[in-house]
């Protein structure tokens, strides 16, 4: 069983920052990397940020603003946020992507979210 846990969300004004943080904890056979994707009121999930076997990537809408980090020896995973614009207004889900240690396969485990509210 492994599960994930997000913490840091809240409210901040337009240009503010705000750090997010995803905890894993659990067994598995090898930790890949940590992403994150968000959901805002009305819209689809999308994918904002991750960063997997030494590789980042942002979605475009974020890059430059966002900061997407990986503690291995702590199993948590740091988004930092800066230049908060009102469309960044979401629920953020963090995930693990993984191998699991009771088959050896590929999955991703999500935490529950966390909102972010950003006003203008």
């Amino acid at each position: 069983q492994v599960q994930v846990v997000e913490s840091g969300g809240g409210s901040v004004q337009s240009g503010g920052s705000l750090r997010l943080s995803c905890a894993v904890s659990g067994s598995w056979f090898r930790l890949n990397g940590v992403g994150w994707y968000r959901q805002a009121p009305g819209k689809s999930r999308e994918f904002v940020a991750q960063t997997l076997s030494g590789i980042t990537t942002y979605a475009g809408a974020v890059e430059g603003r966002f900061a997407v980090s990986l503690d291995s020896a702590r199993n948590t995973g740091d988004l930092q946020m800066s230049s908060l614009k009102p469309e960044d207004t979401a629920t953020y889900f963090c995930y693990w992507d993984l191998i699991t240690k009771e088959t050896a396969t590929l999955a991703k485990a999500w935490g529950k979210g966390t909102l972010v509210t950003v006003s203008s």
